[in-house]
């Protein structure tokens, strides 16, 4: 199976890519090495991935419409794992453009690309952000997301939202994994 894994150089998406490519997938990797999180990190990570024949990197911005259309229609995916964004919630306040161009214009790219390209299926990252206001514990995915407290949080709700649009206008099949704090070596 062909996958583009977005944010591949990262700690979700390096792991990820591991999995699939000992199963046997070709993963296409897209990263734009930005130093929200350590770069020599991610360095690390891309140079561990490279030497597998089935490994393909692209630094590029998720935001960067024509370079990652171009590699929609090079690659053709057969299924799509969205996990590059800006992170972090703090930021969020001092940046809050860095959030709106690469997970509002980023992702409204990835749905794009999956819809004029025939994506069997797209999985991407949400966070537990959207849970906001919500006191209720434990959380639940049928609980009222609707009162983020932090622009991060409010990128990812929107992205569930257009993800939603995506799937019910084009049927393309979406899933949206709200990751709790992801931590590892």
């Amino acid at each position: 199976m062909r996958i583009l894994l977005t944010g591949a150089a990262g700690f979700i998406g390096y792991h990820t890519a591991l999995r699939l490519l000992s199963r046997g997938d070709e993963v296409c990797g897209v990263d734009n090495f930005n130093s929200y999180y350590d770069v020599s990190l991610k360095e690390s990570r891309a140079a561990n991935l490279t030497p597998h024949s089935r490994f393909h990197l692209h630094r590029l911005d998720v935001s960067d419409r024509d370079g990652l259309m171009r590699v929609f229609q090079e690659f053709r995916p057969h299924r799509v794992i969205h996990l590059a964004a800006q992170a972090g919630v703090r930021h969020s306040i001092k940046d809050p453009y860095s959030y709106i161009t690469s997970n509002l214009v980023g992702f409204a790219n990835i749905l794009e690309g999956c819809r004029h390209n025939s994506v069997e299926h797209l999985v991407y990252a949400s966070s537990s952000s959207v849970y906001g206001a919500n006191t209720r514990l434990p959380f639940s995915i049928h609980e009222n997301v609707d009162h983020p407290y932090s622009l991060y949080a409010a990128t990812k709700k929107a992205n569930e939202l257009m993800a939603h649009a995506y799937s019910h206008l084009y049927q393309l099949p979406t899933t949206g994994l709200r990751f709790f704090t992801v931590y590892g070596p």
